[in-house]
């Protein structure tokens, strides 16, 4: 018999629909096996999409969807909703290049209402969805699923605040795997929640609030009575004075649970919260056990799982982390803030070694800049690290709270430029742009990973606000010196010698630039620092070259190479100067050396494009 036998007859959810409720946990078996088999080919987040087997069968099975609007939150957990809305053939092409997104996207499936890379934004969006579908006089759902990650962060409470004073009919999902919030759940809850949910409770709920209606301190005692009784079995009083009816928590992997509850929730009116418990990893041992590891995988064996790591060339993420150890050691004001990604950013040692002074603030990037903001203010060191595509999410905060009053902050960021696989959401090809404009920011770049280093040490020493800005994964592999000495601010350096062309590298991309300079015999400089720039130094470099070419993984609209641009004209310089960088657009995802490569940030890429301006200069 074949392993997917039910599976592979289901090519939407209308054909899911057909099944006989009894065939759903077989569905769920199957669909459980073919997620761990096919990321275990492609790589991706596995613990988090085999926690949601269950509960994504349990809503297509009960909402007609596309029609009613499934909204993901966090994006990365929509696996099992890929593969049940049309695309199971498809998920041999994951996260590659030209293949299907990691995330929710609009344009590849009608299934997926909403594009989500970023946390926090299903509830808005599905509210928005819901007062749309009242204003035209549709009769549909929305239903918006967020991670308990999720929940911590404002702009959730923001639109909740929002849908219960606008008395949406729209269904919010807490999916809770960390057990944060709630007890235990067992057999109890899960009868409590399905009756809560059913006609009769909310009938005789309604009907005593029109009885009562005529004597309001009757109806508010009565009121507070319910909540009490409730919050005795049901962790649900923080929601309801949002105005959301609360229900849960229930065992987000018992479908005979799941589906009768969202059937009643689908039959009731306004705002209405569901408390679902569910487990990272469920249904793989290896990840039930670690679902920190397999949260973000690369290629594995499913039987074996994946294997330790060898060592292999040092990481940027790894020499800031080592970094941050070394400089706490060094100086005891030093603190370290990460907003929910620890592992990612590098913190791990440094919250082993120094608890203290280590603080995830959770998915909350607005909040990690202010709480930074307000510990400089009291003469501690704060070093906030970061994703770039996540401090896109803290600008207002970054202007006001910390540059604005000049304080010492310093932003490890990490993930400048493009990612590969994990595709637009996430590439952090804007922050150039959109940091140095910020007066009072001191912005570097580093070459390479013992220049990280040396920067991360030199913007530890300054008195205003500063931004380190490094690539994922290795750099060059050179080994830096394990010593916090700084470099001098606002200067760059001549990293070859040549005639003509002057190549003007930014960080990740000075490596390119000098294997282009060897064959142009162009000059390569490697600017360090976007913000100062070393003025000096491309005065010199106009003087004595006929072209100036500057070369960025960062926007071309904005970036560093504007910045040359304005300096030159500034000084009334005539030379030339061809930019290079990131186009007007979003880039999609891939594999980061094909992405660089066709858009001409590669060595070939740098050496024609330079070549094509030489020749068409020669012809004027």
């Amino acid at each position: 018999m074949n392993a997917f036998s039910l599976l592979e007859t289901i090519n939407s959810p209308a054909d899911l629909r057909r099944l006989d409720r009894k065939q759903l946990p077989q569905l769920a078996t199957e669909l459980r096996a073919f997620l761990i088999d096919s990321v275990s080919q492609t790589g991706g987040h596995l613990s988090s999409n085999l926690g949601t087997i269950e509960l994504t069968i349990a809503l297509h099975a009960v909402f007609n969807t596309p029609e009613d609007r499934l909204v993901w939150d966090v994006g990365h957990q929509c696996y099992a909703h890929k593969i049940l809305t049309g695309r199971r053939e498809r998920m041999s092409t994951l996260r590659m290049h030209n293949g299907l997104s990691g995330f929710p996207k609009r344009c590849e499936s009608p299934y997926d209402t909403f594009g989500v890379g970023h946390s926090s934004t299903s509830i808005s969006a599905a509210l928005g969805m819901a007062l749309a579908a009242k204003h035209k006089g549709e009769d549909r759902k929305s239903i918006a699923i967020i991670g308990d990650g999720a929940m911590s962060a404002g702009m959730a409470f923001e639109a909740m605040n929002n849908a219960g004073v606008a008395d949406a009919d729209m269904l919010v999902i807490l999916n809770d795997n960390e057990m944060s919030i709630s007890p235990p759940v067992g057999a109890l809850n899960n009868i409590l929640t399905r009756l809560m949910s059913g006609k009769t409770f909310n009938a005789a709920r309604e009907g005593a609030r029109n009885m009562l209606g005529f004597a309001p301190p009757l109806l508010e005692l009565a009121r507070r009575a319910e909540e009490h009784v409730k919050g005795m079995i049901a962790p649900g009083t923080l929601f309801e004075e949002f105005g959301f009816h609360y229900y849960g928590p229930i065992d987000g992997h018992d479908l005979d649970a799941l589906i009768p509850t969202l059937e009643n929730l689908r039959q009731l009116k306004g705002p209405k919260f569901l408390h679902v418990i569910t487990k990272k990893g469920q249904g793989y041992k290896l990840a039930e056990a670690d679902p920190i590891l397999y949260h973000g995988v690369a290629k594995f064996e499913p039987g074996v799982g994946i294997k330790a790591s060898k060592g292999g060339k040092l990481t940027y993420t790894q020499v800031f982390g080592d970094w941050l150890c070394d400089m706490a050691k060094a100086d005891s004001r030093l603190v370290g803030i990460t907003p929910a990604m620890r592992e990612g950013s590098g913190l791990l040692r440094f919250s082993i070694e120094y608890p203290d002074r280590y603080f995830d603030v959770g998915i909350a990037e607005q909040h990690a800049v202010t709480f930074a903001a307000g510990l400089a203010c009291e003469g501690l060191k704060p070093v906030v690290a970061i994703y770039s595509t996540f401090l896109q999410r803290a600008y207002d905060q970054l202007i006001h709270d910390v540059a604005l009053q000049n304080l010492p902050v310093i932003f490890a960021v990490d993930r400048g430029g493009l990612v590969g696989a994990d595709g637009p959401t996430h590439h952090g090809t804007f922050d150039l742009s959109f940091v140095t404009c910020i007066p009072n920011m001191v912005v570097m770049a580093p070459a390479d990973e013992a220049e990280c280093r040396r920067m991360l040490s030199t913007a530890y020493s300054l008195d205003g606000p500063s931004m380190v800005r490094y690539p994922r994964g290795g750099g060059t592999g050179t080994v830096p010196e394990m010593n916090l000495d700084t470099l001098p601010v606002g200067k760059g350096e001549i990293c070859r010698a040549g005639k003509e062309v002057a190549l003007l590298a930014f960080g990740s991309m000075v490596a390119a630039a000098l294997a282009a300079g060897e064959e142009l015999d162009a000059t390569v400089a490697n600017m360090r620092f976007v913000k100062p720039l070393d003025i000096d130094l491309i005065v010199e470099l106009a003087g004595n070259h006929s072209l100036l070419v500057s070369i960025e993984e960062n926007a071309i609209i904005g970036g560093a190479g504007s910045e040359i641009e304005r300096a030159l004209a500034e000084r009334g310089l005539k030379v030339p100067l061809l930019r290079l960088g990131l186009p007007d657009r979003f880039i999609d995802h891939g594999d980061q050396t094909r992405l660089l490569a066709e858009l001409g940030l590669d060595k070939d890429g740098i050496l024609r494009t330079v070549r094509e301006k030489c020749a068409t200069t020669n012809k004027q």
